[in-house]
């Protein structure tokens, strides 16, 4: 299914995306070394539920799941790229963490994804992945607007992970977005210019380029939801949604708030 949004229900999109940045940007001050991945998921808890919003998460069972994720927020640590899910452990000085976040308000979801080192020790090899990805990110947002094609986005955001060097995994993606977190089309993070659907104002879009260090084959944790890099290096992970306007691209998922 492919949605188109009225702009009644952009402005509700837009206020979704607002309220997934400004968790996040909370999250990401409030994470120090010690901190609990339990804790983190207990905070946004409480944030979407004061905000009167609904996890697009907690209940969510796709096939590729086991069962119903049981969590508000996704925390991936390290070799931990994808569907991270939240346990029992206290992160460590440089720590690669990647946080991903999808709420709905007013009927309409919205979802992004951050990647930060925790603590003082930084890694040049968790910098460079994590800038790749924002990189890479940025390519495909700049290169959406109405009458592009998927392939065009997918293009420009695999040539910014290609000439990084890093391999490219094509089984997880960006996607449409709207009345429910998981839409067509398929964004895959490497294709071809000029191919695939033809984007259109009112289209929404959660594009989320990620890496793995040196392999782009996945394994799947034994709680049945993270997926990690097979090699165990280290990974990153970003994502923003946006709308397709007459002009462009919007971003929805930026942060409005300046503190934590």
């Amino acid at each position: 299914m492919i949605e188109i949004l009225n702009p009644t229900l952009l402005a509700r999109a837009k206020a979704s995306g607002a309220l997934v940045a400004d968790i996040l940007h909370t999250l990401k001050g409030r994470t120090t070394v010690g901190t609990n991945l339990l804790d983190i998921d207990r905070w946004a808890e409480k944030m979407i539920a004061e905000a009167g919003a609904q996890s697009c998460y907690v209940d969510y069972a796709p096939s590729f799941g086991r069962g119903p994720f049981g969590h508000y927020i996704c925390t991936a640590v390290n070799d931990a790229v994808l569907h991270g899910l939240p346990h029992d452990y206290a992160l460590a000085d440089g720590d690669l963490l990647t946080l991903d976040l999808a709420v709905s308000k007013g009927g309409v979801a919205a979802d992004a994804a951050i990647s930060f080192v925790v603590g003082d020790t930084r890694p040049a090899e968790s910098i460079a992945l994590i800038e790749t990805t924002e990189r890479a990110l940025a390519a495909g947002i700049a290169a959406a607007g109405p009458g592009a094609r998927i392939g065009d986005l997918s293009h420009a955001i695999g040539t910014v992970l290609r000439e990084a060097g890093y391999p490219i995994n094509t089984e997880f993606g960006g996607h449409g977005i709207g009345s429910t977190m998981h839409q067509d089309p398929h964004v895959p993070n490497t294709g071809r210019p000029g191919r695939g659907y033809k984007l259109r104002p009112g289209l929404l879009l959660a594009l989320e380029p990620w890496v793995m260090a040196d392999t782009s084959q996945l394994v799947t944790d034994a709680d049945g939801w993270t997926l990690r890099s097979a090699t165990g290096c280290r990974t990153a992970h970003s994502e923003h949604t946006i709308a397709i306007t007459d002009d462009g691209a919007e971003i929805l998922t930026l942060p409005t708030r300046t503190q934590p």
